[in-house]
């Protein structure tokens, strides 16, 4: 009789162990799976934080750096008669002074178009596998823009243009992409037109509210060429040297940007099969 009730009582010890084990180890997966979503939570907030900051120095780049081409668009216009930026305007104008007979004039045109091609594909080269790669490209904006300020000879126009023009097709790889979205800093009617049909896609339903970075380089543009303009009237070509100290200073900011701000700036081209090189500074 006794060994059976010490059975018993050993049988409801072991019962109740097992059931406070099974309390135990569903507590502990409790604990690890509220610590687990609270990491999760905390790392997509980390990254929302950084994305918006990113964002943010984006939309400064694009907004300055489109003032700074407009500023020296207009200012360009005036000093040397043709469009430094515009090239859809300089293509249609070099086809009527062909229809016109005024060949040497096309020619300086042409030329103009072909300069601003290899000044995109340049600033492109510049900035391969670079962190900084604003810095890097108003560095040589900088220059571009300093050696136009420099030449006042008018039989040295046509090469004070085609710096000028340099310049502007450097300064386009700055800024390529803000989080994925396709931005332009001198590509004016793109944003626009990219501005336009954001509008429409919103009236017809979409929920995306992203569209409206793309007014941002025609903001900038817009200021840039209204004191560019106005400028230029009070100094004359003198104001291709404040151009010049503009871009400087904002080469000085650039590089104050942390590298880690200014990803995803670029559209990056994928490679089957190769590895992308570390970026350097």
């Amino acid at each position: 009789m006794h060994k059976t009730v010490q059975t018993g009582r050993v049988a409801v010890t072991r019962s109740l162990f097992a059931v406070l084990r099974v309390m135990i180890d569903r507590s502990r997966r409790r604990i690890t799976a509220g610590g687990d979503e609270g990491a999760i939570m905390t790392l997509e907030r980390r990254r929302r934080i950084i994305r918006t900051r990113r964002t943010a120095v984006g939309v400064f780049l694009v907004v300055t750096i489109s003032f700074l081409a407009g500023m020296t668009d207009a200012a360009g216009l005036l000093v040397a008669g043709s469009f430094v930026s515009f090239m859809s305007g300089n293509t249609t104008r070099a086809a009527v002074t062909l229809a016109d007979g005024q060949y040497g004039y096309a020619a300086v045109l042409l030329g103009a178009l072909a300069i601003f091609v290899a000044g995109n594909a340049l600033g492109i080269i510049i900035v391969h596998n670079a962190t900084r790669r604003a810095f890097r490209v108003l560095s040589a904006v900088t220059i571009a823009l300093g050696v136009a300020a420099t030449i006042n000879d008018p039989a040295l126009a046509t090469l004070r243009f085609y710096a000028l023009v340099l310049a502007m097709g450097l300064v386009n790889a700055a800024v390529e992409h803000i989080e994925g979205l396709p931005i332009g800093l001198t590509y004016v009617t793109g944003a626009l037109s990219r501005f336009g049909r954001g509008i429409g896609h919103w009236m017809v339903g979409s929920p995306r509210r992203d569209w409206i970075i793309q007014i941002a380089p025609w903001i900038g543009m817009a200021a840039g060429g209204i004191c560019g303009a106005f400028l230029e009237r009070m100094l004359g070509g003198g104001v291709l040297w404040l151009v010049c100290a503009l871009s400087a200073s904002l080469t000085v900011l650039a590089f104050l940007i942390p590298p880690r701000l200014q990803k995803r700036l670029a559209q990056h081209a994928q490679h089957p099969g190769k590895a992308r090189s570390r970026p350097t500074s």
